[in-house]
């Protein structure tokens, strides 16, 4: 007769614990279909940036160069006082840096770019600036400023 009971009480607990785990994955189901319907989550995607270069996936490697994709547009042409803005999705970390690999102008540096990172510089000068990656010598691009 106890080893009844136990039994009951032991199949009563695991499925008392099944119902449990169902009804909470339905509420969290339920919650993220909220999330992403709220106007707090639009307004939240209304602040990213839309990047004018991309540094694409798999740049760290050689051979970028050859096809001229390590930075995507690898010659932009904006307007004085425009802003230019870099997003690395590339998994390795990238920069931005003005001149010429091994011969960087000062001009602007982005520092090292972690995955997904932005970087935003605004031109206020007329003029063509080359720029490359200090950790890719293959990775070169510019920004034509008319």
């Amino acid at each position: 007769m106890i080893k009844k009971i136990i039994t009951l009480a032991i199949i009563l607990g695991i499925s008392v614990s099944i119902i449990g785990l169902f009804l909470s994955s339905l509420n969290s189901e339920e919650t993220i279909s909220e999330d992403y319907n709220s106007e707090e989550f639009s307004l939240q995607n209304d602040f990213i940036i839309p990047p004018d270069v991309v540094m694409p996936t798999k740049v760290s490697r050689p051979g970028c160069d050859i096809e001229d994709i390590c930075y995507i547009p690898s010659i932009i042409v904006v307007e004085k006082g425009d802003s230019v803005t870099w997003l690395n999705e590339d998994s390795s970390f990238h920069s931005v840096t003005s001149g010429f690999y091994g011969e960087p102008s000062g001009l602007f540096d982005s520092g090292y770019l972690d995955p997904y990172e932005y970087y935003t510089l605004s031109f206020d000068e007329f003029g063509t600036y080359d720029y490359f990656c200090t950790l890719h010598p293959w990775m070169k691009a510019q920004v034509i400023v008319e």
